[in-house]
């Protein structure tokens, strides 16, 4: 195992830089690949097209955002480390549920959207929050 021990931290060990970072990567190669086959899986179905396209673009730019928040740890914004949960989470409930839309599940699922949407607000706050914390030049 790299890094240090996080023997005795529970959830917290669970919620390394690591990990996190490793999740995002996953969520970037899910967007891609659910963005490729929007564009050529799904050429009969124009709303499906639109959900997966959509989807895949937030959730791309989440987990983006999601490796920015080490750039923001590295310049001093210790906080920054709280915002990874939030995009993550979002990309899960936002893309995941337009995904699961696009492909025919009904249509109370898409109540879960906006909870995915409110994640992601909630991390670009944190974020912003934590920029606070990066001494100016």
């Amino acid at each position: 195992m790299e890094g240090p021990s996080t023997a005795g931290l529970g959830l917290m060990g669970l919620w390394s830089r690591r990990n996190w970072m490793t999740l995002a990567a996953a969520g970037g190669f899910v967007a891609v690949a659910v963005g490729a086959f929007a564009a050529h899986g799904m050429e009969g179905d124009p709303r499906a097209q639109e959900l997966l396209r959509t989807g895949a673009m937030y959730g791309f730019m989440h987990t983006m955002a999601t490796f920015a928040c080490a750039t923001f740890m590295q310049v001093g914004a210790r906080r920054a480390r709280f915002a990874p949960a939030f995009f993550l989470s979002g990309v899960v409930l936002f893309s995941g549920s337009l995904y699961a839309l696009a492909f025919g599940a009904p249509r109370w699922v898409g109540a879960v959207t906006p909870i995915g949407g409110l994640s992601f607000l909630a991390g670009w706050a944190v974020l912003a929050w934590a920029a606070r914390g990066v001494d100016p030049i």
